[in-house]
């Protein structure tokens, strides 16, 4: 049985690896190759060396762009052999004339947070009522996330007491670093206001002018 790695240990990891981000359970990068048959090609040969370390990752071709996701799904997260491949992919990227793409695959990542004094008691309704399934954390919390990449997720936010004067369920999204504050200029001029910063530059919240909120994460 593979370990999964602890929070640190994937933070390193990403030091080392830089085009690689993690998210919903996975490491996952953008390769763009000169064209498309040379990104067909590099597929080829990610497939043979995933084929020789028996270990396959989750590959999405669009024209000359490669998205590449890398888990190991008996362990039910990121592990070592994850990051062994990373590298081995970066290398046959380099051989190809690839190269790692700036921008992040499939945009921005979404979830919806939940509120909630007992997640045990609710999670079974949300994962059933929005067709999720489980993945638990290297912490071990649980999250609720979609079949699709793009589908937004659901994570429950564990209070010490009821929160009755706000609203419970708010948006959060996720942006590069130097994306983050443009984006939160950008929706206080579409309207919204800052509901604070005190956990800037993680995390901004924001709300719409009914209250409804947001948070603009990195």
């Amino acid at each position: 049985m593979r370990t999964l790695l602890t929070q640190e240990e994937l933070d390193r990891a990403l030091e080392e690896l830089r085009s690689w981000r993690s998210y919903r359970g996975a490491i996952r990068t953008r390769i763009q190759a000169p064209d498309f048959p040379a990104a067909i090609a590099l597929v080829s040969r990610i497939a043979e060396m995933a084929e020789e370390m028996d270990h396959h990752p989750d590959i999405d071709i669009r024209w000359r762009n490669i998205d590449v996701a890398l888990a190991t799904h008996s362990a039910g997260g990121i592990t070592e052999m994850d990051v062994t491949q990373a590298r081995r992919i970066g290398d046959l990227a380099a051989q190809a004339g690839a190269q790692i793409a700036a921008s992040a695959p499939h945009g921005d990542g979404i979830e919806i947070g939940i509120d909630c004094m007992d997640a045990a008691a609710i999670q079974d309704f949300w994962r059933v009522g929005l067709g999720l399934t489980e993945r638990t954390g290297t912490d071990g919390t649980i999250d609720l996330v979609g079949t699709e990449e793009d589908s937004p997720g659901v994570w429950f936010q564990q209070m010490t007491e009821p929160r009755t004067q706000r609203n419970r369920i708010h948006v959060d999204v996720y942006v590069r670093q130097q994306q983050a504050e443009e984006r939160v200029a950008a929706v206080i001029a579409a309207g919204g206001h800052l509901v604070t910063d005190r956990h800037a530059p993680s995390w901004w919240v924001l709300a719409d002018a009914e209250g409804n909120e947001l948070c603009v994460c990195v």
